[in-house]
């Protein structure tokens, strides 16, 4: 199982800024190692954000994602106390989901 992700989730007025820093390797499938041998590709393909259980944002990605991926977004209404959730799924199938309270 992954590295727990960092999730902050801070309060200013009516928006909440979230930043995100995700633990993965993002292999793109195009290095080798020091055999010659290509490593094989690995990288999320799909994250998405819920404020209280509701979806606020959902995004593709691909190889070209660099390894230990940062996301920031702003949800509008979101407050002091509530949840922010984020899950990403790769290309292995292999998905993670951690959770911050607005502050």
């Amino acid at each position: 199982m992954a590295d727990p992700m960092r999730i902050r989730a801070q309060a200013a007025g009516d928006k909440t800024t979230v930043r995100v820093l995700m633990s993965h390797e993002m292999e793109t499938g195009q290095r080798k190692d020091g055999a010659g041998k290509v490593i094989p590709a690995w990288f999320i393909q799909q994250v998405t954000a819920k404020h209280n259980n509701k979806p606020v944002l959902t995004a593709q990605w691909g190889p070209s994602v660099s390894k230990n991926p940062f996301l920031q977004f702003t949800i509008k209404g979101a407050k002091a106390g509530d949840k922010v959730a984020v899950t990403w799924v790769d290309n292995r199938g292999e998905t993670r989901t951690d959770e911050a309270t607005v502050s």
